[in-house]
């Protein structure tokens, strides 16, 4: 087995937490990939051994992990689909966040997730992407997301106008501050904030959100993620945002956005006895006496 590593930031106080990840999976002889720069950034503090080797891109990272340990928030684990991309390596997130979608394993149970990854008790848990299609090919090759496509707007004082089309008919034409297009994954992120549903992974769905919209009978939609979403606006606005997870660019408002379910999938880990019911009642604090 083959692990690799993926960080973004080292504050102190997650030292000592990084320290024993890295002692763990040296003491079971794991050979380790350590992001390039990550690696950077805690050489100084966390001592290697010398058999590990550094990637720096999705090339490097290709057929030379079968694990990839995001160590941060569901932000870093974010990041890692780009890395990770087609190839189906299953990421395990290790949470040094705040709320910990995503990256569920908390610093207190790293041995015991890493005991249980070596011992092969887990199930990986396939997740939708979202892809974005335009002329202009905005992101490149990265143009899929794990959590939402968001379209909002560059001009605080202002308004967007937003014609969504559904399969080529007329959803709706929203006026709002942005519209929001979540997986199934992403519905308990952004979605979520600004009052969208949430959809149980694997559900088949995506939810339409509206950001602060004017007419307040608008309400989120969820439709089948085999259908195609058009996006275009409309009216005196010259320019907008588009972020696919956290990624953005601004965008010119004669390009049509075609949005749909990407051809392949993101595996995350789920460790034994760790389910989404679980981490939506942890999470949200759902059944908590707040009284005690």
């Amino acid at each position: 087995m083959r692990i690799a590593i993926f960080g973004k930031t080292f504050p102190k106080e997650i030292q000592e937490v990084i320290v024993q990840l890295v002692r763990k999976l040296e003491s079971s002889n794991i050979p380790l990939l350590i992001y390039e720069p990550f690696y950077k950034k805690i050489f100084r503090d966390v001592k290697l051994n010398k058999g590990f080797k550094t990637f720096k891109d999705h090339a490097c990272l290709l057929g030379k992990a079968d694990f990839l340990i995001s160590i941060g928030g569901d932000g870093t684990l974010l990041d890692t689909i780009t890395l990770v991309r087609d190839s189906g390596i299953p990421i395990l997130g290790i949470n040094m966040g705040r709320m910990g979608f995503l990256s569920s394993i908390s610093k207190m149970k790293i041995d015991e997730a890493i005991e249980q990854l070596l011992a092969r008790r887990f199930s990986l848990d396939s997740r939708t992407l979202i892809e974005l299609k335009t002329e202009e090919n905005l992101f490149g090759d990265l143009n899929y997301a794990l959590n939402e496509l968001t379209v909002y707007k560059k001009d605080p004082m202002s308004m967007l106008k937003i014609e969504a089309f559904v399969n080529g008919e007329l959803l709706n034409s929203y006026w709002a501050d942005g519209l929001i297009i979540a997986t199934p994954t992403g519905s308990t992120a952004y979605s979520l904030s600004a009052g969208g549903p949430i959809i149980l992974p694997g559900s088949q769905n995506f939810v339409i959100t509206p950001i602060a919209t004017h007419n307040l009978t608008v309400r989120p939609v969820v439709i089948p993620d085999d259908n195609e979403i058009r996006i275009r606006i409309v009216g005196r606005t010259k320019e907008f945002f588009v972020s696919l997870d956290s990624r953005s660019v601004p965008v010119d408002s004669s390009v049509e956005l075609f949005i749909r379910k990407e051809s392949f999938s993101i595996n995350l880990v789920q460790m034994e006895n760790e389910n989404f019911f679980q981490t939506i009642r942890e999470k949200l604090m759902w059944g908590l006496d707040i009284r005690n």
